[in-house]
């Protein structure tokens, strides 16, 4: 995050990580950037949209299986799709409601839930094995991640140079009081944590009752709603990016005339999103996107040292201490986290990487010949 920040207060346009990429590295690393940073939104939209019908399963259990399940699916997509095809500050102002109102049940759960804490469910007498802690680490990174979803409309806010690093630090002040009190409420309270696919209710459940249940599976829908519109609202700018670059077709950056919206990319990641949401589950989509996420902040972390040394672009507004020695710490940290994955990620990675090899020589052997036939 330290990274993002400095990097994401040198520029003022859209593409977030792609755009540090290009600066940095060139076209073609920024062209795997701009991919994968399309693919990790695409991919935690599935995991957080089958995580939405998992909870709201609890209070309407056709909601979490067979046909039911999949119209759900549909129709939070065409909803959210909807709301982002009609503007930023239709979406913006619609994460702002989600935010304010999945706040207040969540602090509620952690202050009373205190009370209830039993501290014998705090025992380290089982240590975890290796694999088995690398994998929950993964899955951490991918509960803290999305903070640099923030950076890739940067095109579409107001001064993005000055306000990119208060806000990313902002964020992860409250993202980490908010997860510290829940993950030690839910220990301390639910004492088979790991089995349940819907903790924060099932907790509640347990020291208020079912009431309480219901009122935090509410904030939970409401909670998942807002980072779902987030998702959609900035996946779809990273084909625009590349396309703005002529690394995709030019059908990716065209504008409605209404909305002022690249439609044709929010589309095309409505109905990928739809399919993901349908074909997996939450697990196996939370460990992809994390692993092709890691990719890109690799990328980013590399960018500092590199675009430091670069004369021709502005300062950055926000420049982080002992640069050199976080961005190597962070390096470190990534390259750990994706020896430690499985075999059958790696696949799913390069699967998902050939696919963009793919578009990419495609639309890059479309234009020579385009070109040849003008002159």
């Amino acid at each position: 995050m330290l990274c993002l920040a400095e990097v994401g207060s040198r520029f003022k346009d859209t593409g977030g990580p792609y755009l540090y990429a290009k600066e940095s590295l060139g076209l073609t690393p920024a062209f795997w950037v701009g991919w994968f940073v399309w693919l990790t939104r695409l991919t935690a939209f599935a995991a957080l949209c089958n995580l939405f019908l998992d909870y709201l399963g609890v209070i309407w259990p056709a909601a979490a299986t067979g046909l039911t399940r999949g119209i759900l699916a549909a129709l939070i997509v065409i909803s959210l799709t909807t709301v982002n095809l009609i503007g930023v500050r239709k979406s913006a102002l619609f994460i702002d409601i989600f935010t304010v109102g999945k706040l207040f049940p969540l602090l509620l759960f952690i202050l009373i839930g205190l009370f209830f804490i039993d501290t014998n469910n705090f025992s380290f007498e089982k240590i975890p094995n290796y694999g088995t802690f690398s994998t929950s680490v993964l899955l951490l990174i991918f509960a803290f991640s999305g903070f640099e979803a923030g950076v890739i409309p940067a095109g579409e806010t107001k001064d993005p140079r000055r306000h990119i690093s208060f806000a990313i630090f902002t964020m992860i002040a409250v993202v980490f009081f908010f997860y510290l009190g829940i993950q030690f409420v839910c220990i301390g309270t639910l004492p088979n944590l790991a089995e349940s696919k819907t903790p924060l209710a099932d907790a509640a459940g347990l020291f208020l009752g079912n009431t309480a249940s219901f009122v935090i599976t509410i904030g939970a829908l409401i909670s998942i709603t807002g980072t779902l519109n987030s998702i959609m609202l900035t996946g779809p700018r990273a084909l625009f990016a590349m396309a703005e670059n002529k690394q995709l077709p030019g059908l990716f950056k065209e504008i409605h005339n209404r909305f002022h919206t690249p439609h044709i990319s929010i589309l095309l990641s409505g109905g990928i999103v739809l399919i993901l949401t349908l074909w997996g589950d939450f697990i196996s989509s939370v460990k992809i996107s994390t692993l092709i996420r890691l990719i890109t902040y690799a990328v980013t972390c590399l960018s500092v040292p590199i675009l430091r040394r670069k004369k021709n672009l502005d300062a950055p507004f926000y420049r982080m201490p002992l640069g050199n020695l976080i961005t190597f710490l962070s390096l470190i940290l990534i390259v750990w986290l994706v020896t430690n994955t499985s075999w059958q990620e790696i696949r799913d990675l390069g699967i998902t990487a050939l696919i963009g090899l793919i578009l990419f020589y495609y639309n890059k052997i479309s234009r020579k010949k385009s070109y040849s036939k003008k002159l």
